[in-house]
């Protein structure tokens, strides 16, 4: 018999649910006990909430982004494959990442000197920056960071060969949002000519649940076109339902077999901080996609383009 959770005495009772179509058949409600912010920027439309159980929420056009309760199962296994892969990067590039917790786990390397994150919306960031003090813990203020308001594409275009690692931490790309070119073969064609030699490029690659993995798939043959390697991974993330996937991409051989003792002796030296679900035996579990993902991934040959982008929505189910 399944037993309710313990109803927290602090905890005021909902004032709404939010409703997270994942596919037209399934729904995870969420429930908002609390609006902490709200905004109506000249791009999109974000909450801020207290979500109970996984703390607080960012909401994005409707769509939940992250909680400060399991953004470490989601930002982790976003930066440090690309940084362990490389060894030691000195300078890493942030595209999107609005709630700071991308640059928080950048920062845990201690040989990198230069932090530049590039976020389109001002608003959404200084509301994450106000009000999500758990999420970034004070990443934004710390003298290796630079933060940049400005289009990721024009960035771009003007930094050429600088950065050992690239993460593109972009919303999804939802045809009404700011972000839906930016998964695209010309969007990764200027990433890749902003690493230096032997850098890695890390992508935020929508969720790979069986009917929604469409997006994904086509996202890893994108890239592939691009650069010499692309691996695909996931992890499950709670607040978002979903398996959620990434890509590793380069122009060296990635380790997708990486030695337990290896890696955690890297981490050992490199970094600081604490990680709560990232070390060696993760990354190793990380590399291995199950087979009907590998499966699809080896049959996809289809190519984003600027002409054809991916438009992410959980109202089509891919056949």
């Amino acid at each position: 018999m399944n037993t309710p959770m313990e109803k927290k005495k602090d905890s005021p009772p909902p004032i709404y649910w939010i409703a997270d179509y994942l596919t037209p058949s399934d729904i995870y409600y969420h429930a908002v006990h609390e609006i902490i912010a709200y905004r109506k920027t000249r791009y999109q439309e974000m909450l801020i909430v207290n979500c109970g159980t996984l703390g607080k929420g960012l909401i994005l056009d409707g769509v939940w982004q992250s909680s400060s309760g399991d953004d470490f199962i989601y930002h982790e296994p976003l930066v440090h494959p690309a940084c362990v892969n490389h060894g030691g990067p000195e300078t890493v590039l942030v595209l999107g990442g609005g709630e700071g917790a991308t640059l928080r786990e950048v920062l845990k390397w201690k040989t990198v000197k230069r932090v530049v994150m590039v976020d389109i919306d001002e608003e959404v960031v200084s509301a994450c920056r106000e009000h999500l003090p758990e999420m970034h813990q004070g990443a934004f203020d710390n003298p290796k960071t630079t933060l940049i308001i400005k289009d990721a594409v024009k960035y771009l275009e003007e930094t050429k060969g600088e950065w050992d690692v690239i993460i593109s931490d972009l919303t999804d790309p939802i045809e009404h949002g700011p972000s839906f070119k930016l998964f695209t073969k010309e969007y990764f064609e200027k990433c890749r000519a902003a690493l230096k030699p032997g850098g890695f490029f890390l992508l935020q690659a929508g969720p790979v649940s069986l009917p929604s993995m469409k997006m994904h798939v086509r996202l890893v043959s994108t890239l592939k076109a691009i650069f010499k390697y692309a691996h695909s991974y996931n992890i499950h993330v709670p607040c978002l339902g979903h398996p959620w996937g990434f890509i590793l991409a380069g122009d060296r051989p990635i380790d997708t077999l990486p030695e337990v003792s290896r890696v955690n002796k890297l981490l050992a030296d490199k970094t600081s901080g604490e990680f709560r679900m990232f070390d060696g035996t993760t990354l190793l579990g990380l590399m291995q996609n199950p087979k009907h993902i590998r499966d699809a991934i080896e049959k996809e040959t289809y190519v984003y383009t600027l002409e054809s982008p991916p438009i992410f929505s959980t109202q089509e189910i891919p056949k």
